[in-house]
């Protein structure tokens, strides 16, 4: 009941944006198909970053936490462990150390991760799981990325577009900087990537992801 009555609280400040229900069906299709390959293709992937989790500290192999998606909905939200698995417990000790503005946190050099995670994050690795995700209908390939439930209590103004639509695993700021970015920047790429979203877009941001994350600029 809790969780309705905040859903529905966030939904009242979500701007309207043009349904384009073609372009819906055609990204959910392509969704589904995409995620279900990689899954197939890759999933010796998976198996070999599992064992190395394991084998660094022996705790879990994934890190499951609460994102807002589209419509102010909560879902499940997955990524390969890459931290401590007491991280959330030490969060009060390291929040002088933030790098972000805004309501944002990032520390480039966080002390809670861990040897693997290091390597994880600088690859975009920890980001895998998400396929499930995107299988589920929680995210697609590309759309802004889904924020967690303390930044969106601080939301105002703009800030609220990115949850007019479904959240992705890749979107303008993921290609264009990162964490390197500011959190009034990436306000505006999400807000730029609502209004001009559609096939070609989502085309031209998958292709400029796989050099970005080569690159790995702002990937901590």
């Amino acid at each position: 009941m809790e969780e309705e009555r905040t859903t529905a609280s966030i939904a009242g400040k979500i701007p309207a944006v043009e349904p384009k229900p073609f372009y819906n069906f055609i990204k959910r299709a392509f969704d589904i198909v995409g995620s279900s390959l990689f899954m197939i293709l890759f999933f010796w992937l998976f198996l070999i970053v599992a064992l190395a989790i394991k084998i660094d500290d022996g705790g879990p192999v994934f890190y499951l936490s609460t994102r807002i998606g589209k419509g102010g909905k909560p879902f499940r939200f997955y990524k390969f462990r890459s931290m401590r698995v007491d991280a959330d417990d030490m969060k009060d000790d390291v929040l002088h150390l933030n790098e972000m503005q805004g309501d944002l946190f990032k520390i480039k050099d966080d002390p809670r991760i861990t040897r693997v995670g290091k390597l994880l994050r600088r690859t975009s690795i920890d980001e895998l799981p998400q396929i499930f995700n995107i299988l589920k209908g929680d995210m697609s390939f590309v759309g802004p990325r889904p924020p967690l439930p303390e930044e969106v209590e601080n939301y105002t103004g703009d800030a609220f577009y990115k949850l007019s639509v479904i959240g992705g695993l890749t979107c303008y700021w993921q290609v264009g900087g990162r964490s390197l970015l500011d959190f009034e920047k990436m306000v505006r790429l999400d807000k730029k990537y609502i209004m001009e979203r559609g096939v070609w877009t989502d085309i031209k941001l998958l292709f400029r992801t796989i050099p970005a994350v080569f690159k790995g600029d702002g990937a901590y």
